[in-house]
Formats: C-alpha cells, structure tokens, sequence
C-alpha cells in the first residue's frame, strides 16, 4: 500500500511539473498579434438587413 501511495505522490508532482514546463515553453497563454494587409470592406452585402428588406 505504501508503494501505491508513493507512486501516486511521484506521479502528481511528475504531472506538475510537465505543466508548468509546458506553460513556461508556452509563453503563459501569449498569442501572437493578428496581422492584416489589408483594409477590411463589406464588398456588396447590402446596407439595411433582411428583415427591413423583406417589407
């Protein structure tokens, strides 16, 4: 029995450990910025919705 409850004590700090290594390598949650070339247009949608249109 205290074989099992040491090998479940190595496995969580194992566990923590990959975590926060993984979160560090991560860059905490960091995206990179959206980049866009572009200006964003509607093109040809039309200007009132489709309710409006309808009457």
């Amino acid at each position: 029995m205290e074989l099992l409850g040491i090998a479940l004590i190595v496995l969580i700090v194992v566990g923590l450990a990959a975590t926060a290594a993984a979160l560090r390598k991560d860059g905490l949650g960091h995206n990179p910025p959206v980049r866009s070339e572009n200006y964003w247009s509607a093109l040809d949608l039309p200007s009132t919705n489709y309710t409006f249109r309808i009457f």
